[in-house]
């Protein structure tokens, strides 16, 4: 019944007369009108104001964890605000380079990196490569054999710690597809071979557990377990990676990035890991900032089951529901604090019966057809997991800020979809 919490709004968001809502001084219903729907809406002093935080955290050790979202708008605004950015594949490094981004800003990731990402990274000179597998170090011999420069590398360790969120973003527990595993020894044995290597330099230890933590504890644990492997080798650098949760509905809370951040050094300092700290938020920063604009196009009413609330939108612009079942809200930008006593489940226009947006959502009463509505906390992992099912071509991109919109990434056309197709 109750209104939609104003904490999970942008921090610029404001309620005008009447409820309407406005962010960045635009007025997210006139976006609505200009740029049509599905429609992402990210609120760039927002982004501006998490990433400042990042950095005074964690000075020249905060990057930005490009999967989240990334285009070039927002590769360019984080490097402009002091971030580094972590890089996944060869297509995130190509995006943060096109963005002017100097590559010993970069940190390259991946699990199976290729020969062709890895050749790439050290041509321009990335400034770290996250080495995941002992075939990766093989990889990277051959091509400074080759000619390459030696590149800076980190070992990723998988600690065993099994972090409080989903299954499927679980990434620091033994059994995983992610790093080197300390318990079995894989850990140690990668360290020996990276120092005895002239291929690489090696300069830290790197371990990530998870996506949307809430409790600092996960992240504790971690620190002290690495602690007996990291502190003896007294490398200069140790990266605890992301994973930093959000509230994503009524209810959650989670750590602030300086909480964050605190927790992290306090633990290092009491296990006595004196290396240089560094992070890679993603969520923390792109989640918040940014809501996503539907129109409604169907209400249908089954009596004594439910109400389903379809929207031009669904699981091609936003999978996380259908992946791990996660929860958001929904509100009308037109009566931004009024009550919501009906209870919906928001839908899209997918032929899957699992396309579903919000299972659990409460509405204002007089919901209506042509009605704009908006999921908010909508700016990490939407857009960049976003795909094209049933030939739906994907939203555009909206940065608002000072009264201003610009589009960073323009709305797909239909002769898009045909763009990669051979004629017949």
């Amino acid at each position: 019944m109750t209104a939609l919490p104003p904490t999970l709004l942008p921090r610029t968001a404001r309620v005008g007369p009447g409820g309407r809502l406005a962010v960045g001084g635009v007025d997210v219903l006139a976006l609505a009108a200009e740029h049509g729907t599905p429609l992402f809406v990210y609120d760039e002093e927002d982004l501006r104001a998490r990433c400042r935080e990042a950095v005074a955290a964690f000075g020249e050790g905060a990057s930005y964890a490009g999967k989240a979202f990334l285009c070039r708008a927002m590769a360019a605004l984080v490097h402009e605000e002091g971030m580094g950015i972590d890089v996944s594949t060869g297509g995130e490094l190509h995006v943060a380079l096109a963005a002017g981004v100097p590559p010993d800003r970069l940190v390259l990731h991946g699990n199976n990196k290729s020969v062709a990402e890895l050749a790439r990274a050290l041509e321009v000179g990335v400034g770290r490569i996250v080495v995941d597998s002992f075939e990766e170090l093989d990889r990277i011999e051959a091509l400074v054999a080759a000619g390459a420069h030696p590149p800076a590398v980190l070992i990723r360790v998988t600690p065993g710690v099994e972090a409080h969120t989903h299954v499927y973003v679980m990434t620091g527990q033994s059994d995983s597809k992610f790093g080197f595993g300390l318990q079995s020894g894989a850990a140690a044995e990668a360290v020996r071979r990276a120092q005895a290597s002239d291929a690489v330099r090696l300069v830290g230890v790197h371990v990530h557990i998870g996506s949307n933590i809430f409790l600092l504890s996960s992240f504790r644990k971690a620190v002290e377990l690495l602690a007996g492997f990291v502190a003896p080798l007294d490398l200069p650098e140790l990266s605890l990676g992301g994973g930093l949760g959000v509230p994503y509905v009524e209810g959650e809370e989670a750590p602030s990035i300086t909480q964050w951040a605190g927790a992290l050094r306090s633990a290092c300092a009491e296990a006595g890991i004196t290396a240089r700290l560094s992070a890679e938020p993603g969520r923390a920063i792109a989640a918040p900032a940014a809501l996503t604009l539907y129109t409604v196009g169907t209400i249908k009413e089954l009596p004594g089951i439910r109400t389903y609330v379809a929207v031009d939108g669904g699981m091609s612009d936003n999978p996380r529901p259908v992946l791990y079942g996660s929860g958001y809200e929904a509100f009308l930008p037109r009566a931004t604090t009024a009550e919501r006593p009906l209870a919906a489940t928001v839908v899209g226009k997918h032929c899957e019966s699992g396309d579903v947006l919000v299972r659990d959502a409460r509405l204002p009463a007089d919901l209506a057809v042509g009605d704009v509505l908006a999921t908010p906390v909508t700016g990490a992992y939407g857009h960049s997991m976003g795909s094209n099912y049933n030939k739906v071509p994907r939203p555009p991109v909206v940065f608002v800020r000072d009264g201003e919109a610009r589009v960073v990434v323009r709305r797909e056309t239909l002769d898009d979809l045909l763009r990669l197709d051979e004629p017949l």
